[in-house]
C-alpha cells in the first residue's frame, strides 16, 4: 500500500522529501516482469534553457516531455512547460523536476507498461530517487537511466555492445553499467519502482535503436528540446 504522502502535492522542502523517500524505500511492492514483446514503454525528460549550467534556482523555466512507444512506433507524446520549484541538489532531484514530469506524463492519452526516467532509483542516499518516486506516484513500474551512478560504485563493463557490470551500494546491486554502443561510454540502468536491476537491463536492451540512449528516452529528450526551441 502506498503512503498517504503520494496522494497530494509533491514535497516542497528537503525535510518533507526525505521523509517520503524513507517511507518509499521501506515499501516492498510486487515485482513487475515484462510482458511478451511488443509492450508499451513510456519515457520522460525535462530540460532547461539552452546553455544552462550549474544547480539553477527556484523559478527556472523548464520543459518536460513524455512519450509512449510500442516496438519502434511512437504512439503518443505530450509536452508541458513550467518553472522548477527548487534548485538542483544531489539526492533531491524530485524537488526540482518531479511535479512537471508528472504533469507531462498524466497528459499522455494512452497508458504504458513501464516508464524510463532520466534519474536514479535505488541508487540514492535514501534508496528512493526520482525514478522510484515518480513510479510510486503514478502506480507504474519504472527504470532509471543515467550517465553515471549517484552514490553506487562499480567498474565499467567490457567494450562490447550489451556487456553489463553491476553497481552497488554496499553489498546491494542497485543497477548496472550497460554498454549500449561499442566504443561509447556506457549508461547506468537503475532498479526503481517495482523493478529489479536485471529487469531494468532487459527493458533497456529491448529499446535500443542503434544509439547510446534508449529510443523512448531519446525521443522524450528530443521533444522537450524542440518545445524549448519554439519558445525563442
Amino acid at each position: 500500500m502506498l503512503t498517504a504522502d503520494l496522494a497530494g502535492p509533491w514535497p516542497r522542502t528537503e525535510d518533507a522529501l526525505i521523509a517520503v523517500q524513507q517511507r518509499l524505500a521501506a515499501l516492498t511492492p510486487d515485482r513487475w516482469s515484462p510482458p511478451p514483446l511488443p509492450y508499451r514503454i513510456g519515457a520522460c525528460f525535462v530540460c532547461f534553457p539552452k546553455g544552462f549550467v550549474g544547480p539553477g534556482e527556484p523559478g527556472d523555466h523548464a520543459w518536460a516531455a513524455a512519450v509512449v512507444m510500442t516496438g519502434g512506433r511512437l504512439d503518443a507524446h505530450a509536452v508541458r512547460q513550467g518553472t522548477a520549484p527548487a534548485a538542483y541538489r544531489s539526492g533531491f532531484l524530485a524537488l526540482r523536476e518531479g511535479p512537471l514530469l508528472e504533469e507531462a506524463l498524466r497528459a499522455l492519452p494512452i497508458p504504458f507498461d513501464v516508464l524510463l526516467v532520466d534519474a536514479s532509483g535505488r541508487d540514492h542516499p535514501r534508496r528512493a530517487g526520482l525514478a522510484l518516486h515518480l513510479g510510486a506516484r503514478l502506480g507504474v513500474p519504472t527504470i532509471g537511466v543515467t550517465d553515471r551512478p549517484l552514490v553506487a560504485q562499480g567498474e565499467w563493463p567490457p567494450d562490447q555492445q550489451g556487456a553489463v557490470s553491476p553497481v552497488r551500494v554496499g553489498e546491494e546491486i542497485v543497477g548496472y553499467w550497460v554498454r549500449t554502443v561499442q566504443g561509447v561510454r556506457p549508461l547506468v540502468v537503475h532498479a526503481a519502482w517495482r523493478t529489479d536491476a536485471e529487469t531494468a537491463i532487459h527493458v533497456v536492451l529491448d529499446t535500443l535503436g542503434g544509439r547510446r540512449t534508449p529510443e523512448p528516452l531519446r525521443l522524450a529528450r528530443q521533444s522537450a528540446r524542440s518545445a524549448r526551441a519554439q519558445q525563442r
